[in-house]
This record gives C-alpha cells, sequence and structure tokens, in this order.
C-alpha cells in the first residue's frame, strides 16, 4: 500500500466534503465519517479540489470587497444619513419654535399684568384672549418639539444600524474568507505533496515500499479520564509496545489531543495542552510542534517502554467533547521504517471549570489493539525529540478521524499520518 499520501486524502475530502466538519461527540467512535472508505484521490481530483477551494477564497474576496464598498457608501449621501439629517434639522427648527412661542406666553402675561387701573373691558379682554393663545400655541410647539425629537432619534437609530449592520457584513465576509484561505492553503498543499510523490514514485508511478504499516506496534493509553474538569490536569500513561521478533532501532511515540466545544463546530485545540516524561526525562516538557514526544531508542523485541503523559485543560475551556489520538513509528539503522497503521483514538468529555463528576472510567480506545500482556518492560531512551519525523498512521481508516473537520489533517501537521517521513537521506542518516 502507499502510505504517504494519507494526509492529502483527508485535507482533499475536508475540501469537498463540508459534511465532514468536526462532530467530536458521544457517538464519535460509532458513526464513521465517509471518508474512512475513501480511496486516495488521484492528481486530477485533487486539482479540481484546488481549483474549487482556488474558486471559493475568490468568491469570498470577491464578497468581502462588496460589504466593505457598502460601508464605505454609508456617508452623508447616503438615504438613511440625508433622512437623519433632515429630522435633525426639523428637531432644530422645532425647538427654535417652541421657545419663540414659550417666550410669547411670557410676553402675553406681562401684557395682562401691566393693563392698567383704568383699562377698558375690552383691553383686558384683548390682552386676555392674547394670552390664551399663546398659551396654545406654545402647548402645539411643545408638541411639534417632543414629535419632530422622536423623529430624530428613530432616523439616527436606523442610520446607525445600517452601519452596525454593514460592519458585522464585512466581519461575517472575512471569516468565510479567512476559512476559504485555510481550505484553499489545504487543497494547495495536498495537490502539491501528492505531484510530488507521484515525482518521486518514477514515471511509472511506482509505490514506496520503505515504509510499512506494523501493526505489532502497539500504544495503549492507560489511566486517561473519559471526564476531564476544565481549569484541571490529569495524568495518565502511554505504553509503546513493540510486538515484532525484531529491534527496532528508534521509535518515535506520537501523541496529538483534539477538542471541541459541544456543538462539535468550534475547535479548542488551543485550550487543551500535552505534556511527557519519562523515567530518563523525569521533567515535564511540551510535545514538540509535529505531535512526537521522545524517541525510544532502541525497542527491543517483545519490550515495551512507558511514557508519562499530562494532559491540561485552560480553566476557559468550555464544555466540549475531546480525544487523544496515539500512534507510534520507527527508524532502523538500515533505512527501513514503519508505523502505527491506526491511530489510536481515546474520547474524553470536557466539563466545565469548577465541575464535580464524581468518579469516572477511563477514556476507552475506539480501536482494537493486540494482546501485549505478555510482553517484558523496557525503559524509553534519553535521546533528543522527533523533528521532522516519519509520520504516525497510514491507512485509510485512519482519515476519518483526521478529516473530522476543514483543515483538521493539517492541524495536526506532519505527525497524523505517513506523509513527512524519516528518509534514507534525512536528519536520520
Amino acid at each position: 500500500m502507499k502510505i504517504r499520501q494519507i494526509l492529502a486524502t483527508a485535507v482533499a475530502a475536508a475540501v469537498t466534503t463540508p459534511a465532514l466538519l468536526l462532530s467530536v461527540t458521544p457517538a464519535f467512535a460509532d458513526d464513521k465519517p465517509a471518508a474512512q472508505t475513501q480511496e486516495k484521490p488521484s492528481v486530477a481530483e485533487l486539482e479540481k479540489a484546488a481549483a474549487a477551494a482556488q474558486t471559493a477564497y475568490d468568491d469570498a474576496l470577491a464578497a468581502e470587497k462588496a460589504a466593505k464598498e457598502v460601508l464605505e457608501s454609508l456617508d452623508e449621501n447616503s438615504p438613511l444619513a440625508k433622512a437623519a439629517k433632515a429630522a435633525k434639522e426639523a428637531a432644530v427648527e422645532a425647538a427654535a419654535a417652541k421657545t419663540e412661542a414659550d417666550q410669547a406666553v411670557v410676553d402675553a402675561k406681562a401684557a395682562v399684568e401691566a393693563l392698567p387701573e383704568t383699562a377698558t373691558e375690552e383691553e383686558t379682554a384683548a390682552a386676555a384672549s392674547a394670552l390664551a393663545e399663546a398659551e396654545a400655541a406654545a402647548v402645539a410647539a411643545d408638541q411639534a418639539k417632543t414629535a419632530a425629537d422622536a423623529k430624530a432619534v428613530e432616523a439616527d437609530t436606523a442610520r446607525d444600524d445600517e452601519r452596525v449592520a454593514a460592519a458585522r457584513a464585512i466581519g461575517e465576509a472575512q471569516k468565510v474568507t479567512k476559512q476559504a484561505l485555510a481550505d484553499k492553503t489545504a487543497a494547495d498543499a495536498a495537490l502539491a505533496k501528492s505531484k510530488e510523490e507521484e515525482a518521486e514514485g518514477g514515471e511509472d508511478g511506482g509505490e514506496d515500499d520503505t515504509c510499512v504499516p506494523e501493526p505489532k506496534l502497539a500504544t495503549v493509553v492507560t489511566g486517561l479520564p473519559s471526564t476531564v474538569v476544565a481549569g484541571t490536569k490529569v495524568n495518565f500513561k502511554l505504553r509503546v509496545t513493540n510486538g515484532t521478533d525484531k529491534t527496532m532501532d528508534e521509535v518515535f511515540p506520537f501523541v496529538y489531543a483534539h477538542a471541541t466545544d459541544r456543538s462539535g463546530l468550534n475547535d479548542l485545540d488551543h485550550l487543551v495542552h500535552l505534556q511527557w516524561s519519562t523515567a530518563s526525562s523525569s521533567k515535564w516538557k511540551n510535545v514538540d510542534n509535529e505531535n512526537y514526544i521522545e524517541k525510544i531508542s532502541p525497542l527491543k523485541a517483545g519490550a515495551h517502554a512507558d511514557i508519562k503523559l499530562r494532559l491540561t485543560v485552560d480553566a476557559s475551556a468550555p464544555a466540549g467533547n475531546g480525544v487523544t489520538f496515539v500512534a507510534g513509528d520507527y527508524w532502523n539503522d538500515n533505512g527501513t521504517c514503519g508505523g502505527s497503521p491506526d491511530l489510536e483514538g481515546y474520547e474524553f468529555m470536557i466539563a466545565a471549570a469548577g465541575s464535580k463528576p464524581g468518579k469516572v472510567d477511563d477514556a476507552k480506545p475506539s480501536t482494537t489493539k493486540p494482546n501485549t500482556s505478555d510482553l517484558k518492560p523496557q525503559s524509553a531512551g534519553s535521546a533528543s525529540p522527533a523533528g521532522g519525523s516519519l509520520a504516525a498512521t497510514g491507512s485509510s481508516s485512519a482519515t476519518s478521524q483526521l478529516a473530522l473537520a476543514s483543515g483538521a489533517a493539517l492541524a495536526i501537521g506532519a505527525g497524523a499520518v505517513f506523509v513527512v517521513r524519516r528518509r534514507k537521506a534525512g536528519s536520520h542518516a
């Protein structure tokens, strides 16, 4: 089997099949995404996916530009801006009219009070009538001002709401553009990798059988709780077992924690952290950016090595779901190499900070592992962590886990599948 392009398969599936958006839920282990049985795409299919991703990105850029133009058009000459300006002017005029009417009332009252004792009945009646008219006009002016003020506020609100809606539309368009760019990048990378692998395979497109799947290289997690409370740390153990009858000169354990909120749509990877330690290196160290930890050198036939792991979930993490993937790769001094054909996925729930879940069971693996109970222990070596190392898994069954979301395969990086592998002329020479 060709084992170096499974990541390309996962990426292409994520780009071309939106239904694979992340859904790590309690039913995750039971419902297998279609990508699990999907054949590796050809270069032509990847070219089509890359072209579609490019088109989607171009459309997203155009939509973002159009949204920005809408906001820019909402200047003082826009209909709602003009309406707001006119309403404000009307309110100013109404206020002036009310001031004038109020003054008329003051003047009318003064005229009544200024009437001399010798004023005739006609003069007194005229002054009283003028006062009554002034007071009626003042009431009308006050009502007109109230109505004008309300219209001005309404017009201002409509204008502001329009601008806020336009700004939000830009924000949403930018999110779409960002996702489209990520999909485009993934598709381009998958295509480039596929072409590279095709070229390396020779004109006949021959497969590279240097690295092979090795199901007897077992990785088993114990002690990982099935529920982890946000804001806490949990310690557990990874046992890597060489179930073959040959020594593996260098074994590279692979670990990767992935999480989402309860909706399954929001990635929480930045809120979950993995660290490791061994008997030879007791200080806790972060898993490297390719999701590898310290290599075991060597791992003898029938032997196993135990690595301590620590999972930390930030207190800010919302309730959600997680899965810890494990696998192992090996590289021999003679240039042969291989690794676990599948990722082992151990699912756990994330409880909100402060939760009291009580006693919980350990997380269970999503695939069956070989029986290694009769194998003898061996401690891990103290060599440096693997960098740019052989990736962790190669069978198509892993792609259902890797293609959980658009871009999930790329988030795992070089450590997800047999893609970024150690070569004879590479860093392991």
